[in-house]
């Protein structure tokens, strides 16, 4: 091939560009026709025929014959190759560690209690090995392995992979994670926002299902959000698409992490929210019990609890409405930590959404909790892996 076929805007570059985008529907949508693959490019029918054939003679699709609307048609598969992946949620105390194969089917998962946020450095070698711990269990060769996605919660910067600086890991800042783990285990990594995957996860598997524009929250020390538009993740020009935490509400209110003042953040971040704990209440003011105990005494009818949840749940309610007049999602889903309060914390936000948000974009509006709890980073991680192409 020379040079001037694949400069841009030559035939080849084209068809290229083309190929790419049935193999891009593809991979987000599964099996589709080929009438349906023309609808999700915008190509021609003719066009979409042409390429699938080519596509299918270097072995990158099946196709068979199938019916739809009573019509014949052509059934698309993209032909994933074999092996497994593995993925890794960074949390700030924890590290969890999943292998399927590679549709994307559970092999094995684990869990270890790790200071993540202390050292990148370590945290890494830690997770790298977990992650040989993890396959040598299942009998599984490192070298098998096609694709490894680590979950880790700050923006990430597309363009060189590094943790940006407003994060609940401040000693991650300017730090690669993937390329730190993939320099340890030799295998491919792509490092994500843990809401970006949570968002993909629920959207395919939990309780964004159905929806086409999500807004998925992640309430932990932090308050993060993953924006799907039309299915698609909004990332940002650096990364920082999402930082609903940062949003100001009280010009005057405390000083957050990023150096304002009154942030999303300062209302309903988890240290913030254990700092407002009576001395002499029975919930404990820090520790990893303490968010279980804050919400069991606030179901059992413990006034301080139940107002700490119900300011932050109509804090929430006021940065969502913002983000909800922006965006005119379909489904809000809340998740992260957090979350288990329920009602407590949905039912203020709820009516304080009712208040700061327009009525046509409330008229198809469903705030719902989480179907995948604290494992939705993981298997957003599991499921980004399987379709990310060798």
């Amino acid at each position: 091939m020379t040079e001037a076929d694949t400069t841009p805007g030559s035939q080849s570059a084209l068809r290229q560009a083309n190929e790419r985008r049935v193999v891009d529907v593809l991979r987000r949508e599964g099996t589709c026709t080929q009438a349906e693959l023309a609808r999700a490019t915008g190509l021609s029918a003719a066009s979409v025929s042409n390429i699938v054939r080519g596509l299918r003679a270097s072995g990158t699709v099946t196709a068979r014959a199938t019916s739809s609307n009573g019509r014949r048609a052509r059934a698309v598969t993209l032909v994933r190759p074999p092996g497994t992946v593995v993925a890794v949620d960074f949390a700030a105390d924890r590290l969890r560690l999943a292998v399927a194969d590679h549709e994307g089917g559970l092999l094995e998962r684990e869990s270890i209690d790790y200071d993540v946020a202390a050292d990148p450095g370590r945290a890494v070698r830690r997770a790298a090995w977990l992650t040989e711990t993890v396959l040598f269990r299942g009998r599984i060769d490192l070298a098998s392995v096609a694709s490894v996605v680590a979950s880790v919660p700050g923006p990430l910067d597309s363009s060189t992979g590094a943790v940006g600086a407003v994060s609940c890991l401040p000693r991650w800042t300017g730090f690669r994670p993937a390329q730190a783990l993939q320099e340890r285990l030799g295998r491919p990594v792509r490092a994500e926002n843990d809401a970006n995957l949570a968002a993909l996860a629920e959207r395919r598997r939990g309780a964004a299902r159905g929806a086409d524009t999500v807004i998925h929250l992640h309430l932990g020390e932090g308050v993060g959000s993953g924006l799907l538009l039309d299915g698609r993740l909004l990332r940002g020009a650096d990364g920082t698409a999402g930082e609903i935490g940062h949003i100001g509400l009280d010009p005057r209110g405390q000083v957050c992490r990023c150096g304002n003042r009154g942030c999303l953040e300062t209302f309903v971040g988890i240290s913030y929210l254990l700092a407002m704990v009576p001395r002499d209440s029975g919930p404990a003011r820090d520790g990893r019990a303490a968010l279980p105990q804050l919400m069991a005494a606030a179901h059992e009818g413990d006034p301080a609890a139940r107002r700490i949840l119900s300011e932050a749940g109509s804090a929430l309610g006021q940065g969502t409405a913002v983000v909800a007049n922006l965006l005119n999602p379909d489904r809000v889903v809340v998740g992260g930590p957090l979350a288990a309060a329920g009602d407590l914390l949905l039912d203020p936000m709820v009516r304080a959404m009712q208040l700061g948000t327009l009525g046509s974009a409330l008229e198809r509006l469903q705030v719902v909790t989480g179907e995948l709890g604290e494992h939705a980073a993981l298997y957003g991680a599991l499921l980004t892996a399987a379709e990310t192409p060798a």
